[in-house]
């Protein structure tokens, strides 16, 4: 289920919000100080490696997609280039160092039941490290174009049909 933004006390003084126009839509609105409350986009990043003609998965271990194959993704902490962050998660998702190398897709809300609003996806050139599942992976491996295990989220989805049409 995606997260709900919703507003009801004012951060700064605490009094009760209530709905008023302001920038072009209605937004949550302190009476008593003035402030408005924006609410900003969860942003999430993932990373597509491969190795020659084999590429990267983990097993998700929680919903969204539990127990099926997803690209190694996070979110980007608030003071996290993106691409840091691509690189931070696949090494805690599966023991990897990776060097995010070039921006390949850029998504808004790919997923209905997800939890990113934006979804940047790096094409990532694998370093170093030991494969192992770990974090939130169940599992971690790679995989051939051709024998792709059962997959989850549509961002997934989308970069896998890049990758069968050589786009990427």
């Amino acid at each position: 289920m995606p997260i709900q933004q919703d507003a009801r006390y004012c951060p700064q003084c605490g009094h009760a919000l209530e709905a008023r126009e302001r920038y072009g839509r209605a937004r949550p609105v302190c009476p008593a100080c003035d402030h408005t409350v924006f609410y900003d986009p969860k942003v999430a990043v993932i990373a597509f490696v491969t190795d020659g003609d084999r590429l990267l998965m983990i097993k998700r271990k929680y919903e969204p997609g539990s127990g099926k194959w997803a690209l190694p993704a996070g979110f980007v902490e608030n003071d996290e280039h993106p691409q840091t962050a691509a690189e931070r998660e696949t090494l805690e998702e599966t023991g990897l160092i990776v060097r995010a190398e070039r921006l390949i897709l850029l998504l808004h809300r790919p997923d209905p039941d997800g939890l990113a609003d934006i979804v940047i996806a790096y094409r990532a050139a694998l370093i170093g490290g030991t494969l192992a599942a770990d974090d939130d992976a169940a599992d971690a491996g790679w995989f051939a174009r051709d024998d792709l295990p059962e997959v989850a989220l549509a961002s997934t989805t989308a970069l896998l049909a890049l990758w069968h049409d050589g786009a990427i």
